[in-house]
């Protein structure tokens, strides 16, 4: 699967470095810890440093409020979709490889997506309206819009997708939909295994296939 240039390897860090590094890195875990059992609103900042095991001045030193974790967990997702999407195209052991269409793309993104989210459903359903609240579908790169309109342009180059849209109107509406679904999935009280995934794939069904049963005349 093509994806976005990613940059380069990083230098190794020094010992002070990858101390403050395992300092952060506590202080996020303890804080999605605490969210996720008692949710965001109801965590104070001096409650993550004590879970954290830190004095509660420390923890300006790595996040300047509680909001900005918010951002460390959507760039935490960010890294595990990126990391899914090349482990598996990475994966030289499936002799039985299927074609490297944006078709194919889309789909393992939209079951790396379900399955990212379902396996941590009580962190997304804690969290993720503290996220869309604090403005970050907004504020954040919108990195997954520009995954999708990646894969259309793969496909529009192709000869996969019709030219009448931009790769950016593509990615865009494709992250809208995903958004949609998630939001739906989590105000859900009682959910089954798969369903996100499910609904995804459905969603993504009717980006391909349309529901026009004839072609517009605007087409």
């Amino acid at each position: 699967m093509h994806h976005p240039t990613t940059p380069d390897q990083p230098t190794p860090l020094g010992r002070r470095e990858r101390n403050k590094l395992k300092v952060k890195e506590r202080l996020y875990d303890a804080a999605i810890t605490l969210f996720t059992e008692q949710g965001y609103d109801e965590t104070s900042i001096d409650e993550i440093a004590e879970r954290a095991d830190v004095a509660r001045g420390t923890f300006f030193n790595y996040f300047q409020r509680k909001e900005d974790l918010l951002g460390a967990w959507g760039e935490q997702r960010r890294h595990t979709l990126l990391t899914t999407l090349t482990t598996n195209t990475a994966d030289t052991t499936n002799h039985n490889t299927i074609p490297d269409t944006a078709v194919n793309q889309l789909r393992h993104c939209m079951t790396a997506l379900g399955q990212i989210n379902e396996t941590h459903q009580r962190q997304t359903n804690s969290l993720l309206m503290a996220w869309v609240r604090a403005g970050r579908p907004l504020l954040e790169d919108p990195y997954l819009a520009e995954l999708f309109a990646h894969i259309a342009h793969h496909g529009i180059t192709h000869h996969e997708f019709k030219p009448h849209f931009t790769p950016h109107q593509i990615g865009n509406a494709l992250r809208d939909l995903y958004l949609g679904s998630l939001y739906r999935w989590c105000g859900q009280p009682h959910t089954t295994p798969g369903q996100l995934t499910n609904e995804l794939h459905t969603t993504l069904n009717l980006i391909l296939e349309g529901i026009l049963t004839t072609p517009s005349p605007n087409q």
